[in-house]
């Protein structure tokens, strides 16, 4: 199969670059699914259902998120009846939404979405490799070989480096691929680990490089001159790029065959699976 997972979509910049983008490399990729991480793009903070529904026509299959998931009030409820929309699994129970998914691909496949989100440097939330033993309990990938899912991706949004590098080898043989989010630069990284899982520490943003991780320029700048309390950030609306991965897997184990960067428009040298 080949899967596209779209990086944090950051505000209009990062919206528009998938809206203009993406019905075309769904056709040129030949994409059998798309993953976009949904939580910025809502001005930078949070998601609407409105904006859930702008990636899901421009072929967007399902949206995860992270720690500015409840950033807007109206996301909420739009989670919990949403579900092709996620958040991280390892909230507490009783917290909205859910935090996984089996979703229909095409050609009758069937993908197994985790959202995870790290605990190092954000909010004190539930172990997230105790969530993933518990979301992998009852799935087992290889569709054709007998398994629960044809693909099995997990969005691991965090801050540290390290924690996303251990939930990659920590899943390793078991998914199809862990992919990292949230920090909003694209990491190097990118390779197929040991036991056939893909692997990135960051796909980077969907949004505009010209700021300050999205952000305008000049007013995250000073928060850091300064040190002292500042107006709230404001998304730079420049020319978005577009950053993703593509990910290929073998049709009978589920685990991946390859991974490849995208960077499509905006300030950023392009690149092409």
């Amino acid at each position: 199969m080949r899967v596209l997972f779209c990086g944090d979509v950051v505000g209009r910049s990062g919206r528009e670059a998938v809206m203009q983008n993406l019905p075309r490399l769904r056709r040129e990729l030949d994409l059998d699914f798309v993953i976009a991480n949904g939580e910025n793009a809502a001005a930078g903070f949070g998601i609407t259902l409105e904006l859930s529904k702008e990636l899901y026509q421009a072929g967007v299959d399902v949206v995860t998120t992270g720690n500015h998931v409840w950033d807007q009030r109206q996301a909420i409820p739009a989670i919990a009846a949403d579900p092709f929309m996620l958040r991280p699994a390892n909230y507490p129970p009783g917290t909205p939404g859910r935090g996984s998914g089996v979703f229909p691909a095409r050609g009758g496949k069937r993908v197994f979405v985790v959202n995870l989100m790290g605990r190092l440097f954000m909010d004190a939330i539930d172990c997230p490799f105790q969530a993933a033993e518990r979301e992998l309990r009852n799935h087992r990938l290889g569709g054709g070989g007998g398994g629960s899912a044809d693909v099995i991706l997990v969005d691991m949004h965090a801050e540290a480096t390290s924690e996303k590098v251990s939930m990659g080898h920590f899943l390793d043989g078991r998914v199809s691929a862990v992919v990292g989010s949230h920090t909003h630069v694209p990491s190097a990284d990118h390779q197929v680990l040991a036991g056939g899982t893909a692997y990135i520490t960051d796909t980077g943003m969907c949004g505009d490089y010209g700021g300050v991780i999205g952000m305008v320029k000049q007013e995250a700048m000073m928060r850091f001159v300064r040190k002292m309390p500042a107006d709230k950030l404001t998304v730079a609306d420049g020319p978005g790029t577009l950053c993703a991965v593509l990910i290929e897997t073998d049709e009978k184990t589920g685990l991946a065959k390859r991974i490849a960067p995208l960077r499509l428009g905006g300030r950023l040298q392009p690149a092409m699976p």
